[in-house]
């Protein structure tokens, strides 16, 4: 039965971007009032491009010279950071229109100029040598807050070419991207969609979207109709998609032997200082701790009342969702109360953001799906793209999304430029730890058994997506790395065979946990991370670290909440893996993924006492 109480929550999704209300909106015109303004700013832009040639003179010959150099270079990357972003907010709200994705463009090819006309500095900066730098550190104490790029320069000494060869490289930038962009169009434009009718006699064209909501049905037979229909359909063009993928993956290892790699994963783990035994130690201490996943993946076969679970069940919610709706107060509410355990500072900010125009709520005709946090504008303040419909998983999203946020704002506030860009390999910290915090106080909160067992299922997914998920997302990656280092191509059958041999495992296919039929061997054909280039383990780290720092401030005092908003403070002040031991982390050892599988397991556990108080 529907709840005749339960909050209208808007709907702006078939309405024109002019029919939001303002309040819904983020603040467009803090970055920019006009295109005109726009405009202008982007011709100061392109003079200060123009006076890199004259500043770049000498400019290792003194401190001075040095320090007007790499100044000028940071007023013009956060003019340019400022111009993309205003850009980007404009495109991914009005998607339709031609001006938007022109200017979106016209950055994107001026960052590639830029990139290639700066190939001399990490050159020049180790001709210059680390006892000439150190005179200039100790010379000009202007020069302080480039220690950390100088040292990470010249540790990469003898991975950096002449800045001639490192120009001719950089122009790769300009294509090299192509395999993914094509293999995303196919994804989302190109593959004709598959019609499908299900069991209510509802005829719906399968693309991305529709999939997306439908892999999940309640209707077991119409879910398994939905995931085997869309992945035998893409299997019709797996050897495009394996071409694609090979020159990807191609494009990577040219790059890791150029700059005089070992192999693919050392070229992108090094710049950050991550050492590849953080991957490998994630791989094995995951598939030595599949029980808990197997666990729950029991209880939600006896939730389903399957008899055995296939894969295709893998998406459907073990508890019905509660007919309850969130309005966006309610949501904010919920937010600024969980987040209480990080202490007053945290929360007015917190409720600065949500309140002063940071955030885009709702969907209009034209904006772009999902959501993000874009924090890139030092001397302004993020942004958070939603697409808030009133669920419980919006809710949650919008906690994720504002950790990102809160944290590209501490970490802004409270470093120098050079040093306020927090690395990728910590960026889905705060976002995850957020969530924790969302869910240990709606489970402390809610009275409702059946409201706190749907909240628990959402996190485990949660959980299973990002560590477990990922993981496998690894380990495959890495598989296909060592392929093409071998001298190998990718293929499809290759691919295939690999990815299925994976998800087998991790799922207990042979255990009898879940049935992994073999058209999943097709699922790697819809994975745009794959062509990141050993990205998507950062998930997995994250939500680790994320829950270990959690457990920590839920369970401490003042200490751990002070080691946690200076976590946030720290940008790139030090090397991730550095910043996260100052926080009480070590990923070096498989200690906090061990914590964040036990934390898993714990809950499951919580899960089966809630349901036999209900089933009593």
């Amino acid at each position: 039965m529907k709840n005749k109480n339960k909050p209208k929550i808007p709907d702006y999704s078939n309405l024109g971007r002019d029919k939001v209300p303002e309040e819904f909106k983020w603040k467009v015109n803090d970055v920019y009032t006009s295109m005109d303004e726009w405009e202008k700013d982007k011709s100061l832009l392109l003079d200060m491009i123009e006076k890199i040639d004259i500043l770049a003179k000498g400019w290792t010959s003194s401190p001075g010279k040095m320090f007007d150099l790499l100044n000028h270079l940071d007023e013009l990357e956060k003019k340019e950071y400022r111009l993309y972003v205003y850009s980007s907010l404009l495109v991914d709200t009005d998607m339709g229109n031609s001006q938007f994705q022109a200017t979106k463009g016209e950055m994107q090819t001026i960052d590639v100029n830029i990139h290639s006309k700066l190939t001399f500095i990490n050159p020049d900066i180790l001709k210059l040598g680390k006892k000439k730098i150190d005179e200039y550190l100790e010379t000009d104490p202007r020069l302080e807050v480039y220690r950390m790029a100088f040292d990470n320069v010249l540790r990469r000494k003898k991975h950096i070419l002449p800045s001639d060869k490192e120009g001719i490289v950089a122009q790769t930038g300009l294509f090299s991207g192509a395999p993914g962009k094509a293999a995303g169009m196919l994804n989302d434009l190109d593959i004709p969609s598959p019609g499908l009718t299900l069991s209510n006699g509802k005829k719906i064209r399968l693309n991305t979207a529709a999939y997306s909501r439908h892999r999940g049905s309640k209707n077991p037979g119409d879910r398994r109709k939905v995931m085997r229909t869309f992945w035998k359909h893409r299997a019709g063009f797996k050897n495009t998609h394996a071409v694609l993928l090979d020159a990807a993956i191609k494009n990577h290892y040219f790059n890791a032997r150029v700059h005089h790699y070992k192999n693919c994963l050392d070229a992108a783990l090094y710049p950050d200082n991550i050492h590849p035994g953080v991957y490998h130690t994630l791989i094995q201490t995951v598939k030595e701790n599949l029980e808990p996943l197997h666990r729950y993946l029991r209880l939600k076969t006896r939730l389903l009342k399957l008899k055995i679970m296939n894969y295709d069940d893998i998406y459907a919610s073990a508890i019905p969702e509660i007919d309850r709706a969130y309005t966006i107060d309610n949501a904010k509410d919920l937010l600024l109360q969980s987040m209480k355990p990080l202490g007053k500072d945290y929360i007015q900010v917190l409720q600065k953001g949500l309140n002063s125009g940071w955030a885009d709520i709702y969907p209009n005709k034209g904006k772009r799906s999902g959501a993000y946090s874009n924090g890139s504008i030092y001397d302004l303040h993020p942004y958070v793209l939603m697409n808030y419909n009133g669920k419980y998983s919006n809710v949650s999203t919008l906690a994720h999304e504002f950790g990102h946020a809160l944290h590209s704002w501490f970490s802004n506030a409270a470093q120098p430029y050079p040093l306020s860009h927090y690395p990728i390999f910590l960026a889905e910290i705060a976002s995850t730890f957020n969530e924790n915090l969302l869910v240990d106080y709606l489970v402390k909160t809610e009275t409702d058994n059946r409201l706190k067992l749907f909240i628990l299922d959402q996190h485990l997914e949660g959980i299973r997506g990002t560590l477990y998920r990922q993981t496998l997302f690894a380990e495959f990656e890495l598989s296909m790395h060592r392929e093409v280092e071998n001298g190998k191509t990718l293929t499809h059958d290759r691919l295939c065979e690999k990815y299925l041999e994976l998800t087998r495992q991790f799922y207990g296919h042979k255990e009898g946990v879940v049935k992994v039929d073999k058209y999943i061997e097709n699922e790697w054909l819809g994975i745009p991370h794959f062509y990141y280039n050993f990205y998507v383990y950062q998930y997995s780290t994250g939500i680790a670290a994320s829950t270990a720092l959690a457990r920590m401030v839920l369970e401490g005092g003042k200490a751990e909440q002070t080691r946690y908003l200076d976590f946030l403070k720290s940008g790139s002040s030090k090397y991730p893996l550095d910043t996260l031991k100052d926080a009480g982390v070590d990923l070096t050892t498989p200690e906090p993924i061990e914590t964040t599988i036990s934390s898993f397991d714990e809950i499951v556990g919580e899960m089966e006492k809630i349901v036999e108080k209900i089933e009593q």
